[in-house]
């Protein structure tokens, strides 16, 4: 239940706290804020399109509502700590189902969350896949408003575009400017998920008790240079 936040991050530093229960369902808590040269790019885009200054960079209750309707996810509620950060609840009704495709693909919902459950420590699991193959449909299920601002940042986890990390940050340097590139560079994810029994395995994070933690680099997230795959046993 990471990666699909990612949208969410766009340039910033943000914190997700989760909890995974018993027969898949799932909560989050999420706390997320604009980096400040990123905040004046996104309000200038807003301003070029003739919207208000006074509107909000990151519209939390509009973002919650997309949400909201998204697969796998019981309801959504974001609302702004400032007119350029969120933070706020989502639940998910089954992490298997979490933004799964809505069509069929030889018998089965397209998923980049598969969902185990099992009786016994280390027979659950979780594992998230995601490559720029599967990410921009992925974000087009998330939220309008994310696919815009990933779009306005060039991000190849929307474009689809092969780049390398260091490509990516040389051309936010040549388009929009080096200080918003570097912004970009050291933002990170930081999550922390509470599994029903302690966790007995983890790949891509750490693991203490019931409790996994990741620490991401943000620039993992938007250019997937590299496919990325996560999980997690209990």
């Amino acid at each position: 239940m990471i990666i699909p936040f990612a949208g969410i991050l766009c340039s910033c530093s943000a914190s997700i706290d989760g909890v995974v229960r018993e027969g898949g369902a799932a909560g989050i808590t999420l706390k997320t804020s604009l980096e400040p040269r990123t905040t004046a790019l996104i309000r200038s885009l807003k301003g070029f399109m003739g919207e208000a200054q006074s509107t909000s960079i990151l519209d939390g209750p509009a973002m919650g509502r997309s949400l909201a309707a998204a697969p796998g996810i019981q309801s959504a509620a974001l609302k702004n700590s400032s007119p350029s950060a969120l933070e706020g609840t989502i639940a998910i009704s089954n992490a298997g189902d979490f933004l799964a495709a809505t069509g069929v693909d030889n018998g089965a919902k397209s998923r980049f969350v598969t969902y185990l459950e099992g009786q016994s420590a280390g027979a659950s699991s979780i594992k998230i896949n995601l490559d720029r193959a599967s990410a921009p449909e992925l974000i087009s299920r998330l939220s309008p408003e994310i696919e815009d601002y990933l779009s306005a940042l060039m991000a190849p986890a929307v474009t689809g575009e092969a780049i390398s990390t260091r490509e990516y940050l040389d051309l936010l340097a040549m388009v929009y400017s080096r200080p918003l590139a570097d912004e970009v560079a050291v933002a990170r994810v930081r999550a922390s998920i509470e599994f029903p029994r302690p966790v007995t395995e983890v790949s891509g994070g750490t693991a203490a008790g019931k409790k996994a933690e990741f620490n991401i680099p943000l620039t993992d997230l938007l250019v997937l240079e590299k496919p990325l795959s996560y999980t997690v046993k209990w």
